[in-house]
């Protein structure tokens, strides 16, 4: 029993899982001691690994009944709307319930529901995806939360939601004609976002994005005292504990938008590298686990799971480092904050799960449930 039980987790992937939170971990006590904040996430990083674990010995097949999925969209999606109601705002943004000892973002969970939602429905449409039906219907999908997170504001957690929904869709076979109306439409809801939707503090954002310089004491200050940071750890770092910019609160943030910068700064470029590479090692077994997936479900959801990691790992390292707009999306694994980790940690959960439960199919019957379907 024990020897089943070490073949189907990936050790692999839970090891480089393990060595991105104890970094976040040395990290966060370098700057704050053992304060609250230090012991809360040492907390959620347990709960998370529990998670993982746990729910790789839960058969999530029923996950793919289409009445649970349309059960938890629902759900998701009225989390959303009571941000509105009872929503506390942090930094700007009503994207935060408190419950009580604890407080959730919602839109981390939605983002797993969304990606278990479009498996189901581009598994069952795989050849039929080239009907521009399906390609609306699952921006439907998307849009209703979409909307309402971008509306709080949240960009970062609404781009995140679009990579999921444009990677699956990319996959699923869309018509190149089809792609680059997609394309075209895109870059006219941008347009409108930018007009009528972004705040002036969002728009300073990406401003100083493009102009990182301009205005570094006022909306420039973030990302410019983060790529000193980050600079200045050079190749070694200055060593755990002597990070100037974060311990002087030059660097804002560091437990949780900049803790890459944090970490860079004290352990340098070689560090950075290790950090880097755990992380692909993650997405490289995802994609492994996903393809000896026993039906399309799976392969899809991997490829979601996927998605949502590189385009959280791509911004956060992106922002920390001058190349991306500072948008506050966590870096997954390694940021303070229990509910993305949450998150994170039940889609690896239920990747693994898959995995274990998969049943061994034939070549012929999985190439008939791609034109069959």
């Amino acid at each position: 029993m024990g020897g089943r039980v070490v073949r189907y987790i990936d050790w692999l992937l839970i090891g480089a899982i393990v060595i991105i939170m104890i970094f976040g971990l040395v990290t966060m006590h370098s700057f704050t001691g053992a304060d609250s904040l230090f012991v809360r996430q040492i907390i959620w990083c347990s709960i998370g690994l529990s998670i993982m674990i746990g729910m790789s010995f839960v058969d999530v097949g029923f996950l793919k009944d289409g009445r649970i999925l349309l059960g938890l969209f629902i759900f998701g999606n009225i989390l959303l709307a009571a941000l509105f109601v009872f929503g506390d705002v942090v930094n700007g943004a009503q994207s935060w319930l408190n419950l009580g000892p604890i407080s959730i973002q919602p839109s981390d969970i939605v983002k797993v529901i969304l990606i278990l939602v479009l498996a189901k429905y581009f598994s069952r449409r795989h050849v039929a995806i080239g009907n521009i039906r399906h390609i609306i219907i699952s921006g439907i999908y998307l849009a209703i939360p979409f909307l309402m997170i971008f509306a709080q504001p949240d960009p970062g957690s609404g781009l995140a939601l679009g990579a999921i929904w444009f990677g699956m869709i990319l996959v699923s076979g869309i018509n190149k004609k089809h792609l680059f109306t997609l394309i075209g439409l895109g870059v006219v809801v941008i347009i409108a976002l930018w007009m009528f939707v972004l705040q002036p503090y969002q728009k300073a954002r990406i401003s100083s994005f493009i102009h990182p310089l301009a205005d570094i004491q006022g909306s420039g200050y973030n990302a410019y005292q983060s790529t000193v940071a980050v600079g200045s750890g050079q190749l070694l770092g200055k060593g755990v504990g002597y990070g100037t910019q974060s311990r002087l609160n030059f660097l804002p943030e560091y437990q949780t938008d900049f803790i890459f910068a944090a970490f860079a700064e004290e352990w340098g470029f070689v560090g950075a590298m290790i950090v880097i590479l755990a992380f692909g090692v993650i997405v490289w077994r995802i994609l492994a686990i996903s393809m000896f997936g026993a039906s399309n479900f799976e392969i899809l959801f991997g490829i979601g799971v996927v998605m949502f990691f590189v385009t959280h790992i791509i911004i956060n390292i992106g922002m920390n480092i001058g190349l991306m707009p500072v948008t506050g999306i966590p870096l997954p694994f390694m940021s303070y904050g229990g509910s993305h980790l949450l998150a994170e940690s039940l889609a690896i959960g239920i990747l693994m799960s898959m995995a274990r439960y998969a049943r061994r199919t034939h070549r012929d019957d999985l190439q008939n449930e791609f034109i069959g379907m």
